[in-house]
């Protein structure tokens, strides 16, 4: 099995986001595809992303990839990325291009598509600003804000910023580590959408199963299963990820989970199938047990 380190990190991003996007639901009502997604950002990064929640969304409703096209939409320097500027653009923005009329920065197309979801990759600082941030809660109850850039200092927005700018109405999650911040009263925990989520309970799964391919269903897979590790007293501080200080926990879940889809895709060579795979899982990861010596 061989991945591109590129490609390898791209996919830790679109994962963690999309499990962010799912657990998120419970606090926002309604499927993904009743949700608007406007992406700041189309680089490959930001693409990849685009594609993952797309995928899980045709799986949900059973509805083709193409249905997702008028439900996600991009900004890159230029603008809205629409139908009118195609032959311009690289190869992998191209799907992405719907018809509307032209729309020239982030204000302006967050007003135009109603968004209920900004996300944000490009390492370009404090492009979330102040009037963006409030059209999104004009028109969104709770809207969700994922800052995704780093680090700290090339954030598109700080965690104060997207809930003061909001008046508390906003969920944040940031590719930055933010502390805690009380606003009203209420105490606000900012989520990080951190790979480190992924990667270790992933690549245990691959381990433990012997998988000879990797599948688009184990990544859907790996983000159901990390969504389902969020709490509701986590969601009622705002954070739509686990604390991260369960990451054991958490990544021996995952590996149990990308497994048995890969058992179930007939793609596993560590036959037969133990009986208990979270079990066995947890059983190996390492341990650092260390002698004590006076």
């Amino acid at each position: 099995m061989s991945v591109k380190t590129e490609r390898t990190v791209v996919t830790g991003i679109a994962s963690v986001v999309l499990a962010g996007l799912i657990a998120v639901l419970k606090l926002l009502g309604g499927t993904l595809a009743e949700h608007t997604f406007l992406f700041f950002g189309a680089r490959e990064a930001g693409t990849g992303i685009v594609e993952l929640i797309a995928l899980e969304t045709s799986k949900q409703t059973k509805a083709p990839l193409e249905a997702m096209h008028k439900k996600i939409w991009l900004v890159d320097s230029k603008g809205l990325i629409v139908s009118s500027c195609k032959n311009s653009l690289q190869h992998f923005k191209k799907p992405w291009a719907p018809e509307h009329e032209p729309v020239k920065d982030l204000l302006d197309a967050g007003k135009a598509i109603k968004s209920t979801v900004l996300i944000g990759s490009p390492r370009v600082e404090r492009t979330f600003t102040k009037e963006v941030i409030e059209a999104m809660a004009s028109f969104n109850e709770k809207p969700l804000i994922m800052a995704l850039s780093n680090p700290t200092l090339q954030s598109k927005c700080t965690a104060k910023e997207a809930y003061t700018w909001s008046q508390g109405h906003a969920i944040f999650a940031s590719g930055s580590p933010f502390d805690p911040m009380e606003y009203n009263d209420k105490v606000f925990v900012p989520g990080q959408a951190n790979n480190a989520y992924i990667f270790p309970g992933f690549s245990l799964g691959l381990v433990i199963s012997g998988a000879i391919h990797v599948h688009d269903e184990m990544l859907l897979v790996t983000t159901e299963a990390l969504a389902e590790q969020v709490k509701n007293k986590n969601l009622d501080k705002g954070l739509i990820y686990p604390p991260f200080c369960n990451i054991r926990k958490i990544s021996g879940y995952i590996a149990a989970n990308v497994a048995a889809k890969a058992y179930e895709l007939g793609l596993a060579t560590r036959l037969p199938r133990c009986d208990n795979l979270l079990k066995h899982a947890k059983s190996c990861m390492y341990t650092p047990n260390y002698r004590s010596f006076r």
